[in-house]
């Protein structure tokens, strides 16, 4: 197979910063508009920034090792990484001299007039960019290495319709403990629901969570006098009650369109869990967060302490946890000043080691696959962790649907017993809130 040139967009290099090891033995060019954009970004205090830092740490690294003009090989078995520039004359006339994307394109174009021969590959998660780069000629793609599913309706959603004899559905009513399913049934993964359905008459079902093969199925907790005042309006939002208040799985991920409820039942159960008696209580505090990103343009620095300065960011948090406490903003503020509801910011948890807590992180569609292992191996004994977010509202410019780290938690952990998984179908919230997540 011939062997081919990526030139790698910045974009791609601020997604991941690994991405320089994703191409085999193939060469990559390295245009130095490249190397200029990565330093704009190197101290911003975000996953972004964490990227662009290691990355030039890692070109630092093959510089050591050799001249990244004449070419430096990134490692054994991996191609040549060289750096070079452009001559404008190549670019045609009609693009824009000051562009930095054109810089990058003319970098390509520039290689391609003084070796014909290479395939030039530009690689961007910048979609106009590779519609530039198409109209010029050169061939480009995006970076999907870091997807875990190809399209947003094959990613696990946590439960599953499962055709079974019409007995065994009154065999689970009677004892759900007779009930076993095995691997010749089909594949399911733990704590994953099940909805079995009669082959006779499909209108009889029985809701069930699958445990594991070899072990028998288990009937799903209703809930229905509700927790601190939350009660479930569908099947998905029981699943999810279950999982938040089962002590054996200590991840659990659930998305949904907005007012699905994903956010008010992980505070509840919480609230429930944290604020029993001391004797009884689950955890010692509520940890709960989400990412600083903002949607549509930036406001700017906020003034003020940090408490301050997270109050917009965390002001739908607060609006559901004093929903939950009967609009008391004092006692609300007394659990808050006592540390037993902490609302902390995601830039700041690097270092720490947070036990027998329970972690909120809210909007977790916004966060990389990097900044989602950073929070996850905060995680100490005895600490369980909500990771809630709407895939389809994604304001982080570097992820999107298939690549976020909230996607490949999701993937990821969906074969081990410890996680759980939901994905919230209908909209609670309002008529309006519904209708307005469906047409809009």
């Amino acid at each position: 197979m011939a062997k081919k040139t990526y030139l790698l967009d910045t974009s791609v290099y601020l997604t991941d910063a690994s991405a320089l090891f994703s191409y085999t033995n193939n060469d990559i060019l390295i245009p130095l508009k490249v190397l200029e954009e990565l330093d704009k970004h190197k101290k911003r205090h975000n996953g972004v920034g964490t990227n662009a830092r290691r990355i030039i740490r890692m070109f630092d690294g093959l510089r050591s090792k050799g001249n990244l003009n004449k070419g430096v090989r990134i490692r054994k078995g991996k191609g040549i990484a060289y750096a070079k520039t452009f001559d404008p004359e190549d670019l045609p006339l009609s693009f824009d001299r000051t562009d930095p994307d054109n810089h990058i394109i003319g970098t390509a174009l520039t290689e391609l007039k003084n070796y014909p021969y290479k395939k030039v590959i530009v690689v961007s998660r910048d979609i106009n960019m590779r519609v530039k780069c198409d109209a010029v000629g050169i061939p480009s793609e995006d970076y999907n290495t870091r997807q875990v599913v190809r399209e947003r309706s094959q990613l696990f959603t946590g439960f599953v319709s499962h055709l079974v004899d019409d007995q065994i559905i009154e065999r689970f009513y009677d004892s759900a403990e007779d009930v076993i399913l095995e691997k010749d049934d089909g594949r399911f993964c733990p704590n994953q629901f099940i909805m079995l359905v009669s082959n006779a008459n499909e209108k009889k079902t029985a809701l069930s969570k699958f445990m594991g093969y070899g072990l028998p199925l288990k009937v799903v907790a209703s809930y229905k006098s509700g927790i601190w005042g939350v009660v479930p309006r569908n099947k998905e939002q029981s699943f999810s009650l279950d999982l938040l208040l089962d002590p054996d799985v200590a991840v659990v991920s659930l998305i949904g369109k907005a007012g699905s409820g994903k956010t008010l039942m992980a505070v509840a159960a919480g609230l429930h869990q944290v604020m029993e008696s001391d004797k009884k209580a689950t955890y010692t505090k509520l940890v709960i967060s989400r990412p600083i990103q903002p949607m549509g343009r930036d406001i700017g620095y906020l003034p003020g302490t940090l408490e301050e300065k997270m109050i917009p960011w965390l002001a739908p948090i607060q609006d559901n946890l004093q929903f939950l406490m009967g609009n008391d903003k004092i006692t609300l503020d007394l659990y808050l000043d006592n540390g037993t509801i902490e609302l902390e910011a995601l830039t700041y948890i690097r270092g720490r080691s947070i036990a027998n807590a329970y972690i909120i992180i809210d909007e977790a569609q916004n966060l990389s696959s990097h900044e989602m292992k950073t929070i996850l191996t905060r995680v100490g004994e005895g600490t369980k962790i909500i990771l809630t977010g709407d895939i389809e509202q994604i304001d982080n410019v570097y992820v999107d649907e298939t690549t976020n780290g909230l996607t490949h938690v999701i993937e990821k952990f969906k074969e081990y017993n410890l996680a759980g998984h939901v994905t919230l179908q209908k909209g609670e919230r309002s008529k309006v809130a519904t209708i307005a997540a469906k047409v809009l």
